[in-house]
């Protein structure tokens, strides 16, 4: 490896690290934004994506440089091409955010007071998943990554267990019927966004094992 492939290297890391880190706040304050019903911390959310989307753009960029100009092989070229996809599911994840904050906000103006299933439970699950799954990637640790893809199917049930409980209350009380479809919308979102935590810990494992485990049970 020559000092400068490098150096672009270990430029490339710290990029990927300071998006997951821009991502992580995101997310932080989306959460906040649906618990709280805190119209300002979804607006920040909001006018933060801009940024974000712009350096996920750097990011690749780098990426595909690199690739480019050194042609790296074996765990290098591993590397790169895991940092592609990681810097894309974290663009999805500050979108999710982004969808997160735009129906708290919705929801501060409609009937309703509260959520028919523990929604602050299942906003705790997804966001330790994003938590871990970034962990795993700076500590290069394959069993917390691990740990992230079994966690998914939390997630799922949190999400099944919401979408039963807003029909039912949709059903007997059809007035909030806008109110129960922002939850639900917001509980699909977290899903989703488990979705893309796991992505990125399936990463993980391919960059430091080479292991493709993609659709395999855990």
């Amino acid at each position: 490896m020559t000092r400068h492939f490098q150096n672009e290297i270990e430029r490339l890391k710290k990029k990927i690290l300071r998006l997951a880190a821009m991502v992580e706040d995101t997310l932080q304050k989306a959460v906040r934004s649906a618990t709280e019903m805190n119209t300002e911390l979804a607006d920040e959310v909001i006018d933060s994506d801009p940024a974000i989307d712009s350096y996920e753009i750097e990011v690749e960029e780098d990426c595909l440089k690199i690739l480019a100009l050194h042609q790296p092989v074996a765990a290098d070229l591993r590397y790169i091409v895991a940092v592609l996809k990681i810097n894309s599911d974290l663009e999805r994840i500050a979108d999710l955010a982004v969808n997160i904050a735009e129906h708290a906000r919705e929801s501060v103006s409609l009937p309703g007071k509260s959520a028919p299933f523990n929604l602050t439970s299942m906003l705790d699950a997804a966001m330790t998943m994003v938590r871990q799954s970034v962990d795993a990637l700076v500590k290069q640790d394959v069993n917390m990554a691990r740990e992230v893809i079994q966690n998914d199917d939390l997630v799922d049930e949190f999400h099944r267990a919401a979408f039963h409980s807003c029909l039912k209350q949709i059903q007997a009380d059809p007035g909030n019927v806008g109110f129960h479809v922002n939850l639900l919308s917001i509980s699909r979102n977290l899903e989703r966004i488990a979705d893309h935590a796991t992505n990125i810990a399936e990463d993980v494992i391919y960059m430091i094992e080479g292991e493709i485990v993609r659709h395999r049970g855990y």
